[in-house]
Formats: structure tokens, C-alpha cells, sequence
């Protein structure tokens, strides 16, 4: 797993050995997305105002107009009026948004926490912003026929200077042409005047705001709703426990397959045999625990094939001792080496043991099979009794358990002990189908020991 590229079978495997522990990390992350509705993000519901700005606005004027609508000249006065028990005008600021919309229009949003007092603090700031902008633009309803009436009096000064012009002397006497000339030049003050006051029309039309009507009370809670942080925190939960089990799986570096396994103890391997798998029974609240989630078994490795009978099972040790007959010299006796902690190891070499003392032919020329000494040896500080009557170290173990670290370890204390390690077993669990009946294995199977065979995807 920690040289493997992340495949979907890895993580239905996940989903498959894991679905309790998933499952109630799930609901745990639903708990915590409600609590922190409830704590830190409670209810809250918007309702939006539509200012409409009369005339003709550039973009930055737009922007310019959003910053004063937000901004704590409208704000606070609104505070002030509402006059809301532990809101302070501060916090308000940070409930109220603007944006510019197309046709001049500025939406206002206020946010509270229920939607009466979410529509009223929206109605109350585009109000305020509309008197704020009129105020800033000096101008005034009231006022706002004075420079029409202003206008069509100028309108009639300059036809009246018209004909005073046309009256008067045409250019006889010095006095009619300075006449002329001054009238000339209240006719170009009077156009610049009129300039200025279209300028001015202009501004006041500008600060004209108009409030399009009162805003919708909102019917729904403004995001993030409860709802979305229940489904967030249940989602963020179950990808949490997806991800730790992929990490933990890719810094895992314990040996899975036997050809790395014998390469770390510098050996063959002489077999694989079978282990009906059993699941621990350990007693305590924290066992019972782990079994109700499904996390007393191991998830990262291959599921465990089943195996046909007590007979089948058998062969395979049989054929082991005859491959261990095969290769040391008589007398044939071995230190078989169990690393501390491995129960699926310890019980294969105690099936091993006994099929060994079960030979059915000990007398025979070759000599019957080895005789086994088993001795469990601890990984962390591995130590191996020193050599004696023994003719090498048979190392017996279960894939997926231990590191290439480890396993170095173990083979130094063989050499140190003066045993050579002439083989390796590894002990895989399998899951028992109802046996027929506990008879011994037919005779054929008796022939077939001497043969070397394949079986369960590794050598036997």
C-alpha cells in the first residue's frame, strides 16, 4: 500500500471494512455542524432595497455611491433609530452590503435574525442613504423648482435685451454704441449664468434618489443555513476518516507481499499455508468498542480467501516439511523462529510442529521429516538461543505485520545465534467453510506431497 497508486478498489475496501466507523464519524461531524449553527453561525435571513440614482453615472461614481451607502455616516444614524438591545452600530456596519446593478440601480442588503428585523434595517439604511445623498448634493425637494423658475426668467431678460438692442441707434452716436456693446455683454454673462445653472440642474437631479419600494420580507435563512452546515460537517467528517485511512496506509510501511518479505530476511520461501482466522477476543469496554465499529481487524489487507477443508489445509504443511526434508542434511532438526506478537504466525508453526511429528514414514530412506523447535523472538530486540543440535532457523510469519527494519532484525539475531535461515513460511488467515467431516486427507493427497504446486497465489 505504501508504494501503490490510490486506486477506487482501495477505497471501497475502505467503505466495505469501515462502513460502521464511518458511519458514526459521520453522524459526529452532522453534531458538530449543528452545534456550530447554534453557536457560531445562528440563523440569519437578508432582505434587499433598490435605490434608483436618476441621470447619467460613471462606473466609479457607482462605486463612490456603494462606499456611502455602507459606510458609518448612514449606518450609525440607523442604529441610532432601530435602537436594537445588544447590536451596536459597529456590528450593524458589518450586516450591511451595496453592490451596483445595471440601470443605475444600488442594492441595499441588511442582514438580521429574524426576517422583520431584516426588513426593517434594509428599509431604514436606504432611506438614510437617500437623505445622506441629497444632503451631501445640497440640494432639496423643495428647492428643486427654483432653477426652472430661475431659468425662464433669464429666458426673458435676454429677449428683452434683444430688443433694446434692435431699439437703439444703430452705431450714430457714441453713446449707442457703447449702449450696444454694454448689452452685448450682459447677453454673454447671461448665457454663462445659464451654463452654470444647467451644471447645477444637473448635481441636483443627481442627489434625486427615489427608494423602489419596501423590501421583501426574506422567507428563507441566508447562507451558510443550518441545513449546509449539518451536510458540512457530516461531508468533512467522512472525508476526514477516508483521508486518515489512505495516509495511514501510504506511511505504512510494514511488508505485505513474500517476495519482499523474503528479500528483507535473505531467504527462500518455501511456502504459504493456511490459518482459519479468528477475531480477537479481547474483553474490556475499549475491545467491545472496537469490535461494534469494526476496527479490531485490519483494513489494508486482501480480504481472506476462503479455504476448502481441514485436508486441504494439511497438504500445505505437509509439503512444507517435505521441502525442509529436501534441503537439510540429516540429522534434520530446526529452530523454528516466531516473531513475538504474531498469533496467525505462532499458531501456523504449532500446526507445523504437529504435522511434523505426524511423518507417516520416519523409518523410510529419506529420513521422515525435520524435527521443529519453536521459539518466540521479541522484534524489537530480537534474540535467538545459540545454535546447538540444530541444522538452521525457519522463520514463520504473517504478511502485512512487519517492517523490512524488523524483519533484518530478526535475521541478524539468527546469524548471531550461528543459525542460518534455510527457509521462510508465511501464514496467511482464511475463512472456514463447514467441513464435510474431520477424516484424515484422502490417499492421492498422500502422493501429491513430494510434488512443488501453486496454490493461493503464492508458492506451497
Amino acid at each position: 500500500m505504501s508504494d501503490d497508486t490510490i486506486r477506487l478498489v482501495t477505497i471501497g475496501r475502505i467503505l466495505r471494512r469501515r462502513w460502521r466507523l464511518l458511519a458514526v464519524l459521520t453522524v459526529v461531524g452532522a453534531l458538530v455542524g449543528y452545534g456550530a449553527s447554534v453557536v457560531l453561525f445562528p440563523p440569519r435571513y437578508t432582505a434587499s432595497t433598490s435605490v434608483l440614482l436618476p441621470g447619467q453615472w460613471e462606473e466609479r461614481e457607482l462605486l463612490t455611491q456603494v462606499d456611502i451607502a455602507t459606510s458609518s455616516s448612514v449606518v450609525d444614524p440607523v442604529a441610532d433609530k432601530l435602537g436594537w438591545s445588544g447590536v451596536s452600530a459597529a456590528e450593524l456596519r458589518d450586516r450591511v452590503s451595496a453592490k451596483a446593478a445595471d440601470g443605475n440601480i444600488i442594492k441595499i442588503s441588511g442582514t438580521a435574525d429574524t426576517p422583520e428585523r431584516a426588513q426593517q434595517f434594509s428599509d431604514r439604511v436606504a432611506q438614510e442613504f437617500v437623505t445622506f445623498a441629497a444632503r451631501i448634493a445640497g440640494g432639496s425637494t423643495d428647492a428643486a423648482t427654483a432653477p426652472e423658475a430661475l431659468r425662464e426668467q433669464v429666458v426673458e431678460t435676454n429677449r428683452r435685451i434683444t430688443d433694446l438692442a434692435n431699439a437703439a441707434d444703430p452705431g450714430r452716436t457714441v453713446e449707442s454704441v457703447q449702449a450696444r456693446t454694454a448689452l452685448e455683454k450682459l447677453r454673454t454673462s447671461l448665457e454663462e449664468a445659464m451654463t452654470k445653472l444647467d451644471e447645477a440642474d444637473l448635481a441636483t437631479n443627481k442627489a434625486g434618489m427615489v427608494v423602489m419600494g419596501p423590501a421583501a420580507r426574506p422567507t428563507g435563512e441566508a447562507p451558510p443555513t443550518r441545513m449546509q452546515l449539518i451536510v458540512a460537517g457530516a461531508l468533512l467528517f467522512f472525508l476526514l476518516a477516508v483521508i486518515g485511512h489512505l495516509t495511514a496506509a501510504r506511511v505504512n510501511r510494514r511488508l505485505r507481499t513474500e517476495p519482499e518479505i523474503a528479500a528483507a530476511l535473505g531467504s527462500t520461501l518455501l511456502g504459504t499455508v493456511d490459518v482459519p482466522g479468528e477475531r480477537p477476543q479481547g474483553r474490556g469496554p475499549r475491545a467491545r468498542i472496537s469490535r461494534l465499529l469494526g476496527v479490531d481487524t485490519r483494513w489494508d489487507i486482501p480480504t481472506p480467501q476462503r479455504s476448502g477443508d481441514e485436508a486441504g489445509r494439511r497438504i500445505r504443511y505437509r509439503r512444507v516439511c517435505a521441502r525442509l526434508r529436501d534441503r537439510l542434511p540429516a540429522p534434520r532438526r530446526l529452530l523454528v523462529v516466531v516473531p513475538e506478537g504474531d498469533d496467525i504466525a505462532r499458531r501456523a508453526a504449532g500446526q507445523l510442529v504437529l504435522e511434523a511429528k505426524s511423518d507417516p514414514s520416519p523409518s523410510s530412506s529419506s529420513g521422515g521429516y525435520p524435527m521443529l523447535r519453536v521459539v518466540e523472538v521479541s522484534v524489537d530486540r530480537p534474540l535467538v538461543p545459540d545454535r546447538g543440535t540444530e541444522s538452521g532457523a525457519l522463520v514463520i510469519l504473517s504478511a502485512g505485520t512487519w517492517t523490512a527494519g524488523e524483519l533484518a532484525g530478526i535475521a541478524e539475531a539468527c546469524a548471531d545465534g550461528g543459525h542460518e535461515v534455510v527457509g521462510i513460511v508465511v501464514a496467511g488467515p482464511v475463512q472456514v467453510l463447514p467441513t464435510r467431516s474431520a477424516d484424515q486427507p484422502p490417499d492421492d493427497a498422500t502422493l501429491a506431497l513430494a510434488v512443488p504446486g501453486h496454490a493461493r497465489g503464492g508458492s506451497a
